[in-house]
């Protein structure tokens, strides 16, 4: 698909040009008002906790169903078909008061009763109903985004990056470059940059100035080494593929008849042309395709925010494949021996060249060198801990008029991203992608003595009046991936089990209500549900030579037979969980409409929920007259 290339006479950037259409601040009020009051009612199934779920009787209270007619009512096939289905055409408000929606839980006993109401009412306060979201392609259409990238050569994301990182980093850079070219703005702030994937991509194929800061010094030095591999290999693996296809073609036409000299020169204009596709053939027969696009790991991606601590339910860390740590050298590997760049000391025929020719190698280094200070497409990664308060001039030297970004931002670093957006006027534009949900901070679970105001969630005016409390838990749910269990990707339900098991016995036996040991990856490294136990008694430092196996292992038969209602029980999170993620994006953008300095405000549909569950980026534009340089 093509798209218009802005022409030197196009009007000038900013808000001269038209913007997206928006919903009115009292619009999104009004549907945040409605989320919340459906999850008022809902919100105590995803408040539960499955590490309590045999020693509090979750089940019991709360479901008044057999769990058999619960999966039955959520299984793949049945969530696939919800999800195809289209919206209700009703009022939110109007449907909130039906009674449609109070039939769900039993009037005495406040436990579910009805499984489809719920799944349905569940759907129609998600994202695609409340049309409060716009496509990625109506936002570039509106940005006049071009179809052309900055770069001569277009960078194949696929060559370097898992499928997951591609397909986020191609969808999300086009958007950013789209906002930068809208206020003609080149520098690019990546708050939370990890390893540097968008960075480096904005950087190399977009022409852009891209600090990225990252709060883990690891992860700084990771990226400054990846990105500096990568310019200097690209560089080197385009030259050798042009100089081959140029040598290539002009051997064809020497050794050709006399008339066909004509047609060859026309091949080297193609075949120059088709560089790229060249380079690409060649990885391929240089290396297997499982390892040129599935393994190679020189960007691999992985879950940085994810702890041990963490609920085993997190959607990063249980529904998708673990992914393996190849070293960094196997996409090196692939290129032609002679394409990397070495110093000359290494070379050796370094000794045979001539004066003449050292004095002209060092003047042209010294020239890139000064050159290099002078490029547009800059990457710097830093270090730092960004909060609202942070002031980038602080860390960013030459900081100027910019656009702020973040991938996957963990936890409160997402709110914090907002805040630093309405507060600082270099800041022109931002472009959010959160996760990590159950690391948001609220007033309820803090442990420190925070600032008024500058908690990860609420955000809103609205939320922060009505007090709203979500939960750690419940927060948790939101990290779920819906579309991902209707496509057949299943839940850890076995490591639950395990674990809510060896909670009845660390309570029955031990005597222990809660522990602040963390019991970690144990059943992934163990044999059977008794070697997990051990292993986890271990953990937490509980004498396990007061236990015999017998009374282990009676305990797992007592249970075993119950492990359907625990995967029924989480079915019922997972459907919930969108509307949980809807409320805190809600909220956020409330919060941004409450700005006086904010020309447009919306959520924009970025990535394919199945390839990337947090799918959706908070963008904002700022209210101002901009100049082009």
């Amino acid at each position: 698909m093509s798209r218009r290339v802005r022409e030197a006479s196009a009007p000038v950037p900013g808000p001269n040009l038209p913007l997206p259409p928006e919903l009115p601040a009292e619009t999104v009020v009004a549907r945040l008002r409605a989320v919340a009051r459906f999850l008022g009612r809902m919100l105590s199934l995803c408040r539960a906790h499955t590490v309590d779920f045999y020693t509090r009787g979750l089940w019991e209270k709360m479901v008044a169903l057999p769990p058999e007619a619960v999966l039955e009512a959520l299984s793949g096939e049945r969530l696939q078909q919800l999800l195809e289905e289209p919206p209700l055409q009703r009022p939110l408000e109007e449907a909130a008061d039906s009674c449609e929606f109070y039939n769900i839980f039993c009037e005495n006993s406040q436990r579910l009763i009805n499984v489809q109401a719920f799944a349905l009412a569940a759907k129609y306060y998600s994202m695609p109903n409340l049309g409060v979201c716009i496509s990625l392609e109506e936002m570039l259409e509106a940005l006049e985004r071009t179809q052309q990238p900055r770069s001569e050569v277009e960078i194949k994301t696929d060559d370097f990056m898992n499928n997951k990182k591609s397909h986020e980093v191609q969808l999300m850079s086009e958007l950013v470059d789209g906002i930068a070219k809208y206020y003609g703005l080149n520098q690019v702030i990546d708050l939370g940059s990890g390893k540097g994937y968008l960075s480096s991509f904005l950087s190399l194929q977009y022409n852009l100035k891209v600090y990225g800061i990252d709060s883990s010094n690891t992860n700084t030095h990771g990226a400054n080494e990846r990105n500096r591999k990568l310019k200097k290999h690209w560089k080197a693996y385009q030259r050798r593929g042009r100089a081959n296809v140029r040598e290539q073609v002009l051997e064809e036409a020497n050794e050709r008849p006399q008339q066909d000299k004509g047609k060859c020169k026309a091949n080297i204009s193609e075949k120059l042309l088709s560089t790229n596709n060249s380079l690409q053939s060649q990885a391929q027969v240089a290396a297997p395709d499982s390892i040129l696009f599935e393994t190679a790991d020189v960007f691999t991606d992985s879950d940085k925010c994810i702890t041990n601590k963490q609920y085993e339910l997190h959607s990063g860390a249980q529904l998708q494949p673990e992914e393996s740590n190849i070293p960094e050298n196997v996409f090196l590997s692939i290129l032609p021996a002679d394409a990397v760049e070495t110093d000359c000391s290494t070379r050796s025929n370094c000794r045979e060249l001539c004066e003449e020719e050292k004095e002209r190698r060092k003047m042209a280094s010294l020239k890139e060198k000064a050159s290099r200070s002078k490029e547009a497409n800059v990457y710097s990664p830093l270090t730092s801990y960004v909060t609202a308060e942070t002031e980038l001039r602080d860390i960013v030297e030459d900081l100027e008029d910019c656009v702020v970004v973040g991938l996957h931002t963990c936890g409160d670093l997402a709110p914090s991203t907002l805040r630093l957006f309405t507060a600082r006027p270099e800041i022109k534009a931002v472009c959010s992608v959160g996760c990590c949900y159950h690391l948001l901070s609220e007033e309820h679970e803090t442990q420190e003595d925070v600032l008024h105001g500058t908690l990860g969630f609420p955000m809103s005016r609205y939320l922060k009046e009505e007090g709203w409390f979500c939960g750690r838990n419940a927060r948790m749910a939101a990290c779920l991936a819906l579309e991902r269990v209707a496509v057949g990707q299943v839940l850890p339900t076995e490591s639950l089990f395990y674990r809510a098991v060896l909670q009845v016995i660390v309570e029955e036996f031990y005597g222990v209500k809660r522990s602040d040991r963390n019991i970690g990856k144990v059943y992934s490294k163990s044999s059977s549900f008794l070697d997990y136990a051990r292993k986890a008694f271990k953990k937490l430092e509980l004498d396990e030579s007061e236990i015999s196996d017998s009374l282990i292992m009676e305990y797992f038969e007592k249970y075993k037979h119950r492990m359907n209602e625990l995967e029924a029980f989480n079915m019922l999170k997972v459907v919930l969980g969108p509307c949980i993620e809807v409320l805190i994006l809600l909220d956020r953008l409330c919060y941004l409409k409450e700005q006086d300095n904010i020309a447009w405000s919306g959520l924009v549909k970025l990535f394919d929920p199945i390839k990337s569950p947090r799918c959706y980026a908070v963008v904002a534009l700022k209210k101002q007259t901009f100049t082009c340089k």
